[in-house]
């Protein structure tokens, strides 16, 4: 189940801390993706985890800055597409933090 929804490439490890290691990834992921896919239909959408997270990985947080000027930060405009998505991930709508920064 877990290669067929997320398709997962063989992998070849020796030591037993990494074969433990990426199998906690592989759980993790299909969690993730059982979860998000819970959620879109309880929401009534037609996505699946595929298509939703193709639409929400065109957000992007951007910070320039030009010769020695302070930075300037912000996000990408989010459609209405993603914002239905991100409502039926139950995810807040990602926006500017004035607190936050990354230099």
């Amino acid at each position: 189940m877990l290669k067929s929804e997320i398709e997962i490439a063989p992998v070849f490890h020796r030591l037993p801390e990494r074969i433990k290691a990426h199998a906690s990834i592989c759980f993790l992921a299909l969690i993730l993706y059982r979860v998000m896919r819970q959620r879109l239909k309880l929401a009534g959408s037609d996505l699946s985890p595929e298509a939703a997270l193709a639409d929400l990985r065109r957000i992007q947080r951007h910070t320039v800055s030009i010769n020695s000027g302070a930075p300037l930060q912000g996000v990408s405009t989010v459609n209405q597409r993603q914002s239905e998505v991100l409502a039926a991930l139950n995810i807040k709508k990602p926006v500017y933090d004035a607190q936050m920064n990354l230099l």
